[in-house]
């Protein structure tokens, strides 16, 4: 068993194991025990769920200090902090994904956390290249920080012209070659029916599957800027997936509660643009200053001042307006 202790990607073997058993373990809990039955999640019940992933979250924090010290804990915190903040613009695009298909509010859930386990998968790919790369070539860390300047500065002056779903690459592909239901066929993702044509039985996608593939999509879009900006706060790969991990867990569980409340955060695009433009330019500052890197508390706090400033600032600016029409109903 002397393999156990043995070192892998920054962290030594039973880290990861225990990490991604935890991880299974709570999937399978919420599917199988809590959720087995479909429902519609409320709002009570969305903000509990998250409370309970945010709170392991933090507490995994605690774990991360055990092992590796103060500041790895703060690289954490940091990590876990912008991942969850970038990952709330993907929560317009599920409604959007949602609402397109008309996926009932009790099938939502379902497909939201068999998304999860496609994230565990191309998170994990996608972090361990980049590890792969950064220990090789330093100087990507600048491609990185310059890239995330950039991100920042057009999404400070993008419009929000609302997410195209009819006319996404990926939907068109897949209707184009896979065999698709034209509704829904319950909470199921595949069925098997006669084709209308030869009469003879075959695997047909429903559109719960279609939401899914898009989801997933969705999200591998959306980690090419949130990778790299916490590669920008720590290259340790075991940092950088957990809080990427926990942060999604959370998120997805808060869904049904912020996709009701979506059109209040009026202000949270700029402040996350102003976030990745920090978190970006700091690496320079850094050099200019003549430091290893910006201390990790620095870079925590100021990514919560923002983000805190974007938050209340687009409540109190929408504190009157009329709450949107809520998605898939």
């Amino acid at each position: 068993m002397d393999f156990l202790w043995v070192d892998f990607q920054g962290a030594a073997v039973w880290m990861w194991l225990a990490f991604i058993a935890a991880v299974i373990a709570l999937l399978a809990l919420d599917l199988g025990v809590l959720h087995r039955k479909s429902h519609e999640i409320g709002i009570r019940e969305s903000l509990l769920m998250s409370g309970f992933y945010i709170t392991l979250g933090i507490l995994f924090s605690g774990f991360v200090w055990s092992q590796f010290g103060q500041q790895a804990s703060v690289e954490y915190l940091t990590g876990f902090v912008i991942e969850k903040s970038l990952a709330m613009d993907n929560i317009f695009v599920i409604a959007m994904i949602f609402g397109y298909f008309s996926i009932p509010r009790e099938y939502q859930h379902r497909v939201l956390l068999y998304g999860i386990l496609g994230v565990i998968v191309l998170r994990g790919i996608m972090i361990a290249a980049g590890a792969a790369v950064v220990e090789n070539y330093g100087w990507v860390l600048y491609l990185f920080a310059a890239f995330l300047i950039i991100t920042g500065i057009k999404m400070l002056f993008s419009s929000s012209e609302p997410y195209d779903v009819e006319n996404n690459p990926v939907l068109k592909v897949l209707r184009k070659r896979l065999p698709v239901t034209e509704g829904l066929r319950g909470d199921r993702f595949f069925t098997r029916e006669a084709d209308p044509k030869t009469g003879r039985l075959r695997t047909y996608l429903t559109p719960l599957m279609l939401a899914l593939i898009l989801i997933e999509f969705a999200d591998l879009v959306f980690a090419v800027d949130s990778i790299p900006a916490i590669f920008a706060i720590t290259t340790d790969p075991f940092i950088v997936y957990t809080s990427n991990i926990f942060a999604i867990l959370g998120l997805r569980a808060l869904y049904f509660a912020l996709a009701a409340l979506i059109h209040r955060f009026a202000y949270l695009k700029y402040a996350l643009s102003l976030v990745l433009i920090f978190i970006g330019s700091k690496i320079f500052v850094a050099d200019m200053l003549g430091l290893a890197k910006i201390p990790p508390v620095v870079s925590l706090g100021v990514t919560v001042a923002i983000l805190a400033a974007g938050i209340l600032g687009s409540l109190w600016a929408t504190r009157s307006k009329p709450a949107a029409t809520k998605p898939a109903e």
